[in-house]
């Protein structure tokens, strides 16, 4: 799915949500106020934040002004491919300010989105702006160096997700197993697992939601709010997006005369197994 970036006003009343696709705000004129799983403040002109997929967050315009959207989600040709580095700028929620060079970029952005690039036709353009905007801002935000450290026990996180799946789990909680940063732990967890925490969180809620679709009875609503869903609906979608079904249909499936004792065995191994092995899942909170 393309990227897509849009102009718009937001308004002075204070809203809140979270979605399931990344975001960069930029304050173009005026300003406006962002809070991101509680670090927040206003957000001046050529000023903008980075929304990392799943994160709360609350925001409001103060008067007349103008931001620029960037609409990311995970499987956009921006954070893809030869792009796929820089998912890491949303491994957690950050503020920066754009020097004169972006500011220039910028410019051109804008003069581009008003010759129409909103079409069909023209939509990948738009990825190809922002992985030009994405990669400049990585570069100034800067990457870490790289030098040996110990390593995360993945074996102490697995066994505190699974003691609070049904919590609404932060990347702060799993950085202070590791005694570090949440920024350091991001940068670390990445570079040891390739997935962002968000990432392996929610794989670790989806294996074991799905263990529970196809090993019980229990209804969806109950399996959704203690694998950390935040309910039927969004288990649902997120099913769907994973494994092209929903729990229902997986449940029928499984439970088909057609499927032979073999079938199930599989089916059921497999489920253990995925709950059982560090693979990766979603925001700490997949609400």
């Amino acid at each position: 799915m393309p990227s897509t970036i849009r102009q718009i006003p937001l308004e002075t009343a204070t809203k809140h949500h979270s979605h399931d696709f990344h975001q960069i705000v930029i304050t173009l004129c005026g300003s406006s106020e962002f809070e991101i799983e509680g670090l927040g403040g206003r957000v001046n002109a050529f000023s903008g934040c980075i929304v990392p997929a799943n994160h709360e967050h609350y925001y409001s315009g103060n008067g007349h002004n103008r931001q620029l959207i960037l609409d990311l989600p995970e499987d956009a040709p921006a954070l893809t491919g030869e792009h796929r580095e820089l998912v890491a700028l949303f491994d957690a929620p950050r503020f920066f300010a754009l020097d004169s060079p972006l500011r220039h970029y910028l410019t051109f952005v804008e003069s581009e989105l008003a010759r129409g690039l909103d079409n069909s036709a023209t939509s990948f353009q738009q990825d190809r702006l922002a992985a030009t905007l994405l990669g400049s801002l990585k570069a100034r935000l800067g990457a870490s160096g790289s030098a040996a450290q110990r390593r995360i026990d993945l074996n102490q996180i697995d066994r505190f997700i699974r003691r609070h799946l049904a919590d609404e789990l932060r990347v702060a909680d799993l950085a202070k197993l590791a005694c570090l940063s949440e920024a350091h732990f991001s940068e670390r967890f990445r570079a040891q697992t390739g997935l962002s925490p968000w990432q392996y969180v929610r794989r670790q809620r989806l294996h074991a939601a799905r263990q529970l679709v196809m090993q019980s009875r229990l209804p969806l609503t109950d399996i959704a709010i203690q694998t950390g869903f935040a309910n039927q609906s969004a288990l649902s979608h997120a099913f769907r997006r994973s494994y092209g079904a929903s729990p229902r249909q997986l449940r029928q499936g499984f439970a088909s005369p057609s499927l032979d004792t073999n079938n199930r065995s599989t089916a059921h191994s497999t489920a253990l197994s995925s709950s059982a092995t560090p693979a990766g899942a979603g925001v700490l909170s997949s609400h």
